[in-house]
Parts: C-alpha cells; structure tokens; sequence
C-alpha cells in the first residue's frame, strides 16, 4: 500500500470515529425523538466499528496482506454511506434517505468479505517481503 493510500484511509477513518462520537453524544444529549436517536445510536456504532476496521485492513495491508487495502476502501465508503445517511436522515427528517443505507450496508459486507479473504492468505512470507 502506498503512502498517500494509507494516510487517506487513516484520514477517513479518524473521520468516521469522529462523526460516531459527535452523533453519539448528540442523540444522548440534544435529541428527544426516540426514532432519531436510534439512527444516530445506530450510525455511530456502525461508523465506529468501521472505523476501527478501516485501521486493522491498513495494517494488515502495510504488512502485505493483499486486498486488505481494498477492504478498507470498502469499508470507508459503506461507513460513509451507510452512516452518513442515517445521519442526514435524523438532521433533515427525510425519509426516503433510508433507501440509501443498504447500498453502505452492502459496501461494508463486501469489506468484511475482502479481508477475510486478505486475512486468509496472509502469511509470515508477506510480512517479510
């Protein structure tokens, strides 16, 4: 993986922890709609979990694991739709940003799906070549 590459992915994924804890502690604290603050609960969850996914397929791809830097653009992208349209959902009150969410949900699958593959043909060969 390239330099710039791993800054970038680090970048969004500092970005989508950042958006998690602020829609967190916005659904805890400025929101009473009960419907609202479970797509902020839920978008932040699933951004900081993705997140935290988007660093381990860095390091695994900075130690040679290939696809895993493919898994966390995947990840990045399907954090960012997935979440930031719950977001925009429970900001703007429009609905029809729910039809959006699962094109993000299936983003993250096929991240998870690439680092599994990633994570199974790592081997220590990679990691020393």
């Amino acid at each position: 993986m390239k330099p710039v590459q791993t800054r970038v992915l680090l970048g969004w994924a500092a970005l989508l922890g950042f958006s998690a804890v602020a829609a967190g502690a916005f659904g805890a604290h400025g929101v009473s709609d009960p419907r609202v603050r479970g797509w902020l609960q839920t978008g932040g969850e699933y951004g900081m979990i993705h997140a935290l996914a988007t660093i381990a397929a860095v390091l695994l791809a900075r130690a040679g694991g290939k696809g895993a830097g493919a898994a966390g653009w995947a990840f990045v992208i399907g954090g960012t739709i997935f979440s930031g349209s719950l977001y925009a959902m429970a900001l703007t009150g429009l609905l029809w940003l729910g039809a959006v969410t699962p094109i993000g949900g299936l983003s993250l699958l096929f991240g998870w799906g690439l680092l599994s593959w990633a994570g199974l043909r790592f081997s220590a060969a990679d990691a020393s070549a």
